[in-house]
């Protein structure tokens, strides 16, 4: 029996993957000018970069309770094997949410098999074991193994990120009004990664085409096998830098792949239009 893959929106991984996956999706919610919206179902990233563009402040909240409730009663009743794989512990409330939900459903379904990974990811560094877990299942692995295997996948995922603006981060409260004031005299753009699941900064650069000079260096010094993987670019509204970011990646490593798609509304209401993120994997499959 396949098993069945849940995961959530911080994925970054655009709606008819899950179509065409049949994976079950679960939005996380956005707060602009007063109204709730679902994740990827009723706004797109599109309109909370041009909300933040207008000095809106967009919030952010873990996925719904009574929709994880809801999905996890529907999937236990169909006796469905399932895993979810879910957004780092660290930058959001779902993981958590989701094992209380799941403990409330296995009490009135005891035989209903659903793990819940905390996968200690963001964007499409998330969306690539969500992509790794599809297709494993897709070839039969069974729910225990696929645990296991996506696990390990996750441990070896890098993340390198860059925003465009430091205004951003200082309206969420990541950094002081101060240093995004200095750095945007200063043309500072800071590297970014993921850190057992925390987004923790690795350096201060002047200038956009250093900084994307930076990321291929670190590329080079992390990454393992980049020519044999699917290596996933996420971009806040700027597929041109993307696709600057593609071309370089593209004449250092020549990868399998390189997969684009942009940052979406959870993770840009934090980091703004123009970030830029890079994923791929320290080790071999």
């Amino acid at each position: 029996m396949t098993v069945h893959i849940l995961a959530d929106s911080a994925s970054d991984l655009p709606i008819d993957f899950f179509e065409t996956n049949s994976v079950s999706f679960i939005p996380l919610s956005v707060h602009i000018k007063g109204k709730d919206y679902q994740d990827l179902l009723t706004v797109h990233p599109k309109d909370v970069y041009n909300a933040m563009r207008e000095g809106e402040v967009v919030k952010t909240s873990q996925a719904s309770p009574l929709y994880l409730k809801e999905l996890f009663t529907d999937l236990a009743k169909r006796k469905l094997s399932c895993l979810y794989v879910a957004f780092s512990s660290e930058l959001s409330g779902t993981y958590q949410t989701a094992m209380m939900i799941r403990n409330e459903v296995v009490e009135e379904f005891p035989d209903f098999e659903l793990k819940i990974i905390d996968t200690k990811c963001a964007s499409l560094g998330f969306g690539l074991a969500v992509k790794y877990a599809v297709e494993l299942a897709s070839s039969g692995t069974t729910l225990p193994e696929l645990e296991t295997s996506v696990k390990k996948y996750c441990t070896k995922i890098e993340h390198i990120f860059t925003v465009d603006n430091l205004e951003y981060l200082a309206r969420g409260g990541r950094i002081s009004k101060a240093s995004a004031f200095v750095g945007g005299l200063l043309n500072i753009k800071p590297l970014l990664h993921v850190e057992d699941g925390k987004l923790v900064p690795l350096e201060k650069i002047r200038g956009r085409k250093k900084v994307f000079r930076r990321i291929i260096e670190l590329m080079n010094e992390r990454g393992k096998g980049l020519q044999h993987q699917t290596i996933a670019i996420s971009h806040g509204d700027d597929e041109e830098a993307a696709l600057e970011m593609k071309s370089l990646i593209e004449e250092a490593f020549s990868p399998r792949e390189v997969y684009i798609n942009m940052v979406g509304s959870v993770i840009g209401a934090h980091s703004g239009p123009g970030t830029l993120a890079i994923f791929f994997l320290n080790e071999e499959k």
